[in-house]
């Protein structure tokens, strides 16, 4: 066996146990901590699969960012997670149910997949010779499907726009700051001098 495929082995090992203790494992920060643990165990693969650009973004994007914002909301709020699991609890049945019908959909797929002939041949026809896989996947992106990528991103906006002004609270009990009545105020109005006698208060 060789160090790439003992490799291979330990990280995708690395990727499902990551993923299944995500998922069982009962206190959330663990559960993010596993998270992490996947998404750097996925980095792995695609640095096995030579796509070292897709394995440094993974990690810096992942990892960087969405993980650790995980991380700081499980830590910061005050959810009560027992409540949560006996919530859980009533629709576990249902949760089995879909996830052996994934499990037997995986199944069908990866039993009837079979490579396509000309598959290397398109492969090389989109990423010509000399060029490395971060330069042709700009130039993929960047060049042939430009205006979806940035249809997809401008989804992606929409989407997180449409979340932000359905989820926003105004509170009519919280005093908020008027910048503008701060700078029209009139010092004279807004000042009262005190003649404090000594050994005397307010």
């Amino acid at each position: 066996m060789t160090i790439s495929v003992l490799s291979f082995y330990l990280f995708a090992i690395a990727v499902l146990a990551g993923g299944l203790f995500t998922v069982i494992a009962r206190n959330p920060v663990h559960s993010v901590l596993w998270l992490i643990l996947s998404f750097l165990s996925a980095a792995g693969l695609f640095v096995l699969l030579g796509a070292e650009f897709v394995a440094m973004l993974l990690i810096i994007v992942y990892v960087g960012a969405v993980a650790v914002l995980f991380l700081f909301v499980v830590m910061m709020l005050d959810v009560d997670f027992a409540e949560l699991k006996a919530e859980m609890a009533r629709y576990m049945p249902l949760a089995l149910l879909v996830g052996v019908i994934l499990m037997m959909e995986f199944g069908l797929a990866y039993g009837s997949w079979a490579e396509s002939e000309g598959a290397e041949a398109a492969r090389l026809a989109v990423t010509p010779a000399g060029v490395e896989n971060t330069a042709a996947l700009g130039l993929i992106v960047y060049e042939q499907y430009f205006m979806i990528f940035q249809l997809a991103g401008l989804i992606l906006l929409v989407a997180m726009i449409g979340a932000i002004v359905l989820t926003v609270r105004h509170r009519s009990d919280v005093k908020r700051q008027n910048v503008l009545e701060q700078m029209w105020r009139d010092p004279a109005k807004a000042m009262e001098l005190k003649d404090v006698k000594p050994g005397q208060g307010l």
